[in-house]
């Protein structure tokens, strides 16, 4: 691997029809893409990790984040009650101070669609719902397509799919992409993002190019990890897939978002992440339109760095409600 991670891609207009009509046009196109150098990309995202920010960005950057937080509940023992109290914090994450902003989403498994949207109504939190046997992804396509079409019949403005790591990884590459292209379809006016879970992925390269093949099948976001997989997200995981829509933006025109999930817990992450956004894509993507975190107890870490600027005071971690 010889190039840096700051070399663009080449790629033809968004007609990808002769690159995706088999696994030999989407191998040699995916395999083209230039190399990721690991090294290079790491210490990057270390530089950039470093850096500081003042006081008046730092207030910025901490309600900008709160706007980015797709607060999440993906566990087993998950309640109506439990959501219904998530989707009231997303819209007003301190209850005391109504000049904080709402959060992007509620992120929620599918049968708990209709009661996060039968409380966010039309606040401007969206709905998003894990679907596609996540977080496995081991269905078979007609159970994911109706997983899917069940979410966006109960309400969800946006679908977190996975994607088949197993084909992926085999080279299966044509099969990942007329899955995506079918959920795509499935979810009709509702916004997909697809998930890579990257801690499977195994290099660098392979996150480069799934990056590339969810975006040709028509991803409105890329997503790191479902949270539920070591190593989750990290900042040169996302560095990369950053540098893939900045590329993609570059030879087709058009925009998509990027969501590390799983893993980021702190504001000085959220900080180092924002950073990383406005260094490597750029500033367009600094708007819950394009960037996302997904995370549980990253928001609670916020309002309390957020109180302690805006009051001078350290709120304890009571203060806010648990997730």
């Amino acid at each position: 691997m010889t190039s840096t991670p700051t070399t663009t891609a080449t790629a033809p207009a968004a007609d990808f029809t002769d690159i995706t009509r088999s696994d030999a046009t989407l191998r040699r196109f995916l395999h083209g893409l230039p190399g990721v150098d690991q090294v290079g990309a790491e210490a990057r995202a270390a530089g950039l990790g470093t850096r500081s920010i003042k006081t008046t960005a730092k207030a910025f950057a901490i309600d900008l984040a709160i706007r980015m937080v797709d607060l999440t509940t993906l566990e087993g023992a998950d309640t109506h009650g439990k959501v219904r109290a998530l989707a009231a914090k997303a819209m007003h994450p301190d209850p005391a101070d109504p000049s904080c902003p709402m959060t992007a989403a509620v992120c929620v498994y599918p049968d708990m669609v209709a009661t996060a949207k039968e409380v966010l109504g039309d606040s401007g939190v969206h709905v998003a719902a894990v679907a596609t046997a996540f977080p496995s992804g081991r269905a078979a396509l007609d159970i994911k397509l109706a997983d899917t079409r069940d979410a966006v019949e109960a309400g969800a403005d946006e679908i977190d799919m996975v994607i088949d790591r197993g084909a992926f990884l085999s080279g299966r590459y044509k099969d990942v992409y007329d899955e995506i292209v079918a959920v795509r379809e499935a979810c009709g006016a509702a916004h997909l993002k697809v998930i890579f879970e990257t801690g499977e992925l195994q290099t660098y390269d392979n996150v480069r190019r799934a990056s590339w093949l969810a975006m040709m099948a028509g991803g409105h976001f890329i997503k790191t990890s479902t949270g539920k997989v070591q190593p989750a997200a990290t900042l040169p995981v996302t560095l990369v897939m950053l540098e893939a829509v900045r590329d993609f933006r570059e030879a087709t025109g058009q925009m998509v978002g990027v969501k590390p999930a799983g893993g980021i817990r702190s504001t000085k992450d959220a900080i180092k992440y924002l950073v990383m956004v406005n260094e490597i894509a750029g500033q367009d993507w600094l708007d819950p339109d394009w960037f996302r975190f997904g995370a549980s107890t990253l928001l609670n870490d916020l309002l309390m760095q957020r109180t302690k600027m805006t009051t001078g005071r350290y709120s304890g971690p009571d203060y806010f409600t648990l997730d």
